[in-house]
């Protein structure tokens, strides 16, 4: 009989431990955003939601949530969950058009018409193909969200493309700020964090955003015109939970089952509270003496003719398989 050495017989023993090791270590994530925490932002409570409830399913997973970027800047979550700074992160997609230009579809003027679109356009091929750019990108949808917006003057309404001619507008992303380009705008390229300020140092003189942002964000106080979604909503943007791929491999299938589970439920919360964003935005600025209008079908047409020149038009031609996505998303009626 030949006799194993001592060495190969206890890293043997090691090695069999080693998935029931893994199986039961507890593990902990970091999830960031840019949204302000413990305010009733909604972004911020779909995380804390999944966090509370992945912790009550006692399967040994931790999520820390980190939020109103004091882990990660704003532009910078895709890159930090790519490289393994963070783990998840409630995020809008756009902001990482840069990686992916085909994201930049989910912030398309006038493309998402109204709340009950936005779900239509959620089982699109449309979607599909996002979903798949996602996860070939590294990352995994762990919840869907769209939110309206609108747009926002600080001396004056914003009605029609001829009123930003001159003017200085912060906007979300590329698509919006070709738009507002075309209408004559120069464009202020700052996440939605930082509009507060420079509405107040002048740097901006407009802005698009979401309706929760103009809300948690306090910008009635520096706007004297808001161009609430109303029924001719140009501005949607999708602003999902994601995951990184190499953190949802480490987990193991209890729990990945009740993360799954947890997002599901703060994506049925947040789809009950989304069109509420809207209510609450219109009644929070006019509470605060801000001017309150929405976009007529003319006005709202004017605008997309400007988009169809500008942000269609170039996404059409510069982005793989732009005109095609676009096509996709138009279908969904």
């Amino acid at each position: 009989m030949t006799r194993r050495p001592l060495a190969t017989i206890v890293s043997g023993l090691l090695l069999a431990a080693l998935p029931f090791a893994s199986a039961n270590a507890e593990i902990t994530f970091k999830a960031s955003h840019q949204f302000p925490g413990g305010k009733g932002d909604v972004r911020d409570e779909m995380v804390q939601m999944i966090a509370k409830e992945v912790a009550a399913a006692n399967v040994g997973l931790t999520i820390k949530v980190f939020p109103g970027s004091s882990l990660v800047k704003a532009q910078e979550q895709w890159k930090a969950m790519m490289t393994g700074q963070i783990d998840m992160t409630a995020f809008p997609l756009d902001y990482a058009s840069g990686f992916h230009p085909q994201f930049g579809a989910t912030l398309m003027p006038g493309l998402v018409k109204s709340h009950a679109h936005a779900r239509r356009i959620n089982d699109s091929a449309f979607m599909k193909e996002i979903k798949s750019i996602i996860e070939q990108g590294g990352a995994k949808v762990l919840a869907d969200a769209w939110l309206a917006g609108g747009f926002g003057g600080k001396d004056k309404c914003i009605r029609k493309p001829d009123d930003v001619n001159g003017m200085k507008v912060r906007s979300a992303g590329a698509t919006f700020a070709q738009m507002w380009a075309g209408a004559g705008a120069s464009i202020v390229s700052i996440p939605s964090s930082e509009v507060y300020n420079a509405l107040q140092q002048g740097v901006a003189q407009g802005t698009d955003t979401s309706s929760g942002s103009f809300v948690s964000f306090r910008l009635y106080e520096q706007l004297k015109c808001l161009t609430a979604p109303g029924d001719n909503a140009l501005w949607f943007m999708y602003e999902p939970v994601l995951i990184s791929k190499k953190s949802w491999d480490k987990l193991n299938d209890a729990q990945k089952k009740a993360l799954t589970a947890a997002s599901k439920k703060a994506e049925d919360y947040f789809e009950s509270e989304s069109k509420k964003l809207d209510d609450e935005l219109v009644d929070t600025f006019k509470k605060n003496k801000v001017e309150v209008i929405t976009l007529s079908d003319a006005e709202a047409d004017a605008w997309r003719a400007v988009a169809q020149k500008t942000s269609y038009k170039v996404f059409a031609e510069k982005v793989p398989g732009g005109k095609e996505l676009i096509e996709k998303a138009l279908s969904v009626k």
